[in-house]
């Protein structure tokens, strides 16, 4: 799954992809890097982001999906019905969804739905994130949605442990370390963790340096992770840099 965000304020690629040419064009050379879905979003969910009106996300959004839908599938990263609804007409058949809340849309609509685990919401989950056990709540709680998707007549559905959605650095790594856990579940499971912060940390402390590597200079640490998911048994991984994912799961899949 390859990542474009139609935002000014995304953690990685804010303000690039704006203009609907630009998104377009950058859809594209995604397709020819090898990406099976591009997930479009018009509303950063960073740490910290605020919200956006429902209108102008789908202004942002309906112009690229419906123009990248023709040549590849595509996917709607929102937390908003009205959005989800406008996308699927324009031509979705994903809803990738942070709130894991908007399966009604899916099921009436007979599209894919992604359940992602988030503490809090994007303006908070970083403030002070909590679990007792994180690998057993985040699963539970994804089964359970998954569980009332496929009760609404959902039939593709995929779950998200959230990677740095109301998560600390240890709980990334627990989520990571242990993934197969959630991969037992049986629902098909997406990790998104490229360019993120936890990221930039592991690396600076790999090369013994004070400051977190920058958003752009993360690919060793976004290729390992997800290579580690795949070869745990997710089925999906959603990246920033899609060739040498690609690459990268041809050598797992080998």
């Amino acid at each position: 799954m390859g990542v474009l965000n139609v935002t000014p304020d995304s953690f990685s690629d804010g303000g690039r992809f704006l203009d609907p040419a630009d998104a377009i064009a950058h859809g594209l050379a995604l397709v020819a890097d090898g990406a099976d879905v591009i997930d479009v979003g018009g509303e950063s969910s960073r740490p910290g982001a605020e919200p956006v009106n429902p209108a102008e996300e789908q202004a942002r959004v309906v112009p690229v999906i419906r123009a990248l839908s023709s040549h590849v599938r595509v996917s709607v990263d929102t937390r908003h019905a009205e959005v989800a609804e406008a996308a699927i007409e324009a031509g979705a058949t994903l809803v990738n969804d942070i709130t894991a809340s908007l399966h009604e849309v899916a099921a009436a609509h007979r599209v894919g739905w992604i359940a992602m685990h988030m503490q809090g919401d994007p303006r908070t989950m970083q403030d002070d994130p909590h679990y007792d056990a994180v690998v057993a709540e985040v699963r539970d709680h994804l089964v359970e949605r998954a569980e009332r998707a496929r009760d609404a007549g959902v039939e593709e559905i995929w779950i998200d442990p959230g990677i740095g959605f109301g998560k600390d650095l240890g709980h990334n790594l627990d989520l990571l370390a242990h993934i197969v856990a959630l991969v037992a579940t049986g629902w098909p499971v997406v990790v998104g963790a490229s360019r993120k912060w936890f990221l930039g940390r592991l690396l600076a402390e790999s090369d013994g340096a004070a400051e977190t590597v920058p958003t752009d200079d993360r690919l060793e640490g976004s290729l390992a992770t997800a290579t580690w998911a795949m070869a745990q048994g997710v089925r999906m991984v959603r990246v920033h840099d899609v060739r040498p994912t690609v690459h990268a799961a041809k050598v797992v899949a080998a």
